[in-house]
């Protein structure tokens, strides 16, 4: 093997290396800033309250990691949540009256948030595959759409649970195992099972395949129409996972609900690695990316340095670098 040969796949690996730890490397970063800026930030208190917070959007950017691996965009997802909220507080309320505050109305409002979910993508996913409509068009619609309807469902104003209800369904967000809180766990099941699927099975092949060339994947007898649509799919019931947690913390539900949820779960999404045109995507690089953004408020909130408000523009600046850094250096395929 020549020297220049070898000079060239060493500087490949590095290229690789450099992509991989990139996400790691901010992550360990803001850990330490956050650290030399206030000495509570490592606290128990702040550290759960942390990640709880991000479980919602991380449990959501783990279906947008398929999605847009695939070659797909959901922009509906933070409206969709908002609609699905309001939808299971509403059913959850109606219910009350003939049966009591108990059990059986929590277990009937989660199904409802699961099927609504499911529902809600398998339309964006179909109307994207079958209807032939282009992704960022019909989730653009569907944001509205979803947006408008949680809004008519509380006719402007805000839409809360039975008091009582409220109390019984409180400990699915306040309280857990071993003191770690059941968003925690949940985003943590998720997670590892996305990434099982992602790395270990045909259907997280068959989306990097389809993202990568579609027309190729097809050739090789992919049913690229389907996996496509179970991408939507999976996304949807995730939006209702994410519901299902997030309910119990406020219990109500208004047209602000899921408000830039879905530039957070993108930006989660883009900055742990995966390709934003689709073809490669990772999990885990997923959850590192969600801590990054939780880091990020977490530390403005902490300190003066900066407005809290800036937040948002803050992670649209994010996504504009990764997206930049992704061009200059493509993970391996």
């Amino acid at each position: 093997m020549s020297t220049a040969s070898t000079n060239a796949g060493a500087k490949r690996g590095m290229k690789v290396d450099l992509h991989v730890l990139g996400p790691i490397l901010a992550l360990v970063a803001l850990i330490l800033i956050g650290i030399a800026l206030n000495p509570n930030f490592l606290s128990y208190g702040n550290i759960t309250n942390v990640l709880a917070r991000s479980a919602f959007i991380g449990i959501i950017a783990v279906g947008m990691t398929f999605v847009i691996t695939a070659g797909g965009l959901d922009l509906s997802v933070g409206s969709m949540a908002a609609f699905i909220a309001g939808l299971m507080i509403l059913c959850m309320n109606l219910l009350v009256p003939g049966m009591g505050e108990s059990l059986g109305v929590i277990l009937i409002g989660v199904a409802i948030a699961l099927v609504a979910g499911l529902v809600a993508g398998a339309i964006n996913g179909l109307l994207v595959t079958r209807a032939g409509i282009e992704a960022f068009i019909v989730t653009l619609g569907t944001m509205g759409i979803y947006r408008s309807l949680v809004t008519w469902l509380a006719d402007g104003g805000t839409l809360s649970l039975d008091y009582a209800m409220r109390e019984l369904y409180r400990p699915v967000y306040y309280e857990g195992i071993l003191g770690v809180s059941w968003p925690i766990i949940v985003f943590a099941i998720v997670a590892i099972l996305g990434e099982i699927v992602m790395r270990h099975t045909a259907f997280g092949r068959h989306c990097a395949a389809i993202g990568s060339n579609e027309t190729v994947a097809r050739y090789s007898t992919v049913d690229v129409l389907k996996v496509k649509t179970l991408t939507y799919i999976l996304l949807g019931c995730l939006v209702g996972v994410a519901v299902v947690m997030y309910v119990p913390r406020l219990g109500s539900a208004s047209a602000s609900t899921g408000l830039l949820w879905e530039l957070e779960a993108i930006a989660a999404v883009i900055i742990g690695g995966t390709v934003l045109k689709g073809g490669f995507g990772r999990v885990w690089g997923t959850v590192v990316g969600v801590l990054i953004l939780s880091l990020i408020g977490n530390i403005l909130n902490l300190t003066d340095m900066v407005s809290p408000y800036l937040n948002g523009a803050i992670q649209g600046v994010i996504i504009i670098l990764a997206v930049v850094l992704q061009r200059k250096g493509s993970p391996a395929r």
